[in-house]
């Protein structure tokens, strides 16, 4: 029997337990017969059929493993005569050899955050299996939808369902072509200035606040307008010598990093503020599915019926900080204003997951991952609020809004918050400092503790080493 015609024998068992799928292994371990010499040029694969039989696969397993064989080159079909190896020539580089993987650094799962860590999610409870069956859904159904888009603001069905979302959840009530998806909330804060804030302008920002987002502003050449805060949320702008904001940033339903929602009037005021002055409000509600005592509080564009409000939202904090996607909704009026500074600076939003985050949405797994973490989320807090209770006895300055995904512990004047984060983070604990939210010199002290990222059992082992850092700095308790 000439080489030509010699059928291959391919000794190979599937790893059932495997996470890669079963034509992939076969894929691979063909490949790398092609490329070691093991199976030479002209020697012919086994028929589909047969080999399907003898490894315990479906045919079309075996014909996906073949077809992307064929697609690099590694074989070729002929047509009623089955698949041969082509010739390989200088197709492979050399293989190099691997270095020898390095200890792991910390202890945790791959990608956990260290304990205390504001504003992260716990990506161990991502429902994987069923957002890879939305991925793979779309995949074969509608495989274009993954990578392109036939409008900048982002995939219709996605805006729709986000649309559907807000009308339900957050009492805004828009059209699917008033949504813009971005690349996170942060992307969309800052469309928002380059859209709708003109060289020279004003721009309201609370203080204590966001600290990338007061960088955004100063670099634009923006006019920072501070916002103090009170027991209220942000307080209106007074009428000062300079012109009034032309935009307003702020976080009515859980202030950050303080917590605590605005009141019903100070909403109010505010858009009688903006009516009378021409000013937009940008509503950023970064975090408002997670509250876990009464009502939801109404969004303020809920309020202004979407006409001077821009409403930012994200799927970061519900779902998964790596897939980057937010959106905001837009008053009629903004959308040429919106286009125009997408044209000029680009969309930052990847299109690849943004149809199966519609079908995921539309499915109810989002909804089921939503209830299901913000139960975990609220145990969570309960066991940080308590363990800080029980261990700092009446140092434990706090108040507990049950809602967010953050809780601050203030400190008295004389203990450095900044000098307790550094000491914290040599013993693996991330908790941020107050005054670093804070953009004007500044008594006031505390941490910012996240709680959502670690178990129960995490916090109660990270608790300890706080505490000591606390007192060693001068902390009473």
């Amino acid at each position: 029997m000439t080489a030509a015609a010699r059928i291959a024998d391919i000794a190979f068992r599937i790893d059932r337990n495997a996470k890669t799928p079963a034509f992939a292994q076969l894929y691979e371990a063909i490949r790398a017969r092609i490329v070691s010499g093991a199976l030479a040029e002209g020697v012919r694969l086994p028929p589909t059929r047969a080999l399907a039989l003898d490894l315990g696969l479906s045919r079309s397993t075996v014909n996906a493993a073949y077809e992307q064989l064929a697609a690099e080159g590694y074989v070729e079909g002929r047509q009623g005569a089955g698949h041969f190896v082509r010739p390989m020539g200088e197709v492979e580089l050399p293989a190099r050899a691997r270095p020898e993987p390095r200890p792991a650094a910390r202890t945790e799962a791959p990608g956990a955050p260290m304990p205390f860590q504001p504003g992260v999610p716990d990506m161990r409870l991502f429902p994987y299996a069923q957002w890879a069956r939305r991925v793979s859904r779309i995949a074969r159904t509608a495989p274009a939808s993954l990578v392109t888009s036939s409008d900048a603001f982002g995939d219709l069905q996605l805006r729709e369902a986000i649309a559907s979302h807000i009308a339900d959840w957050r009492g805004v009530e828009t059209s699917a072509e008033n949504i813009l998806i971005t690349a996170g909330s942060g992307d969309a804060l800052e469309l928002c200035i380059r859209a709708l804030a003109a060289p020279g302008d004003r721009v309201a920002l609370e203080d204590p606040g966001y600290p990338p987002l007061r960088a955004f502003v100063a670099s634009l050449g923006l006019s920072p307008r501070w916002l103090e805060i009170d027991d209220a949320g942000a307080a209106v702008p007074e009428a000062d010598d300079g012109p009034p904001p032309s935009l307003a940033v702020l976080t009515p339903s859980h202030q950050f990093p303080l917590g605590g929602a605005m009141t019903p009037a100070r909403r109010n005021a505010f858009l009688a503020w903006a009516a009378e002055v021409g000013a937009r409000i940008v509503e950023d509600d970064y975090d408002s599915e997670f509250r876990y005592s009464g009502r939801p509080i109404p969004a303020l564009a809920g309020l202004d019926g979407v006409r001077r409000t821009i409403y930012v939202g994200s799927f970061s904090k519900i779902f998964s900080n790596s897939l980057r996607i937010g959106f905001l909704a837009m008053p009629d009026a903004d959308r040429p204003a919106f286009r125009q500074a997408l044209r000029q600076f680009g969309v930052k939003a990847s299109i690849a997951p943004q149809r199966p985050l519609a079908a995921f949405m539309a499915d109810g797994e989002f909804y089921r991952h939503l209830r299901r973490a913000r139960r975990i989320y609220q145990e969570r807090r309960k066991a940080l609020v308590d363990g800080l209770r029980s261990q700092l006895g009446p140092a434990a300055d706090f108040a507990d809004h049950q809602a967010g995904m953050l809780l601050t512990l203030r400190l008295p004047e004389h203990v450095d918050d900044r000098a307790v984060v550094a000491a914290a983070g040599q013993k693996g604990l991330a908790p941020q400092a107050l005054s670093a939210f804070y953009a004007r010199p500044t008594t006031a002290r505390g941490l910012v503790l996240g709680y959502c990222a670690s178990t129960v059992e995490e916090t109660a082992a990270a608790l300890p080493p706080l505490v000591q850092i606390l007192k060693t700095h001068g902390l009473d308790c």
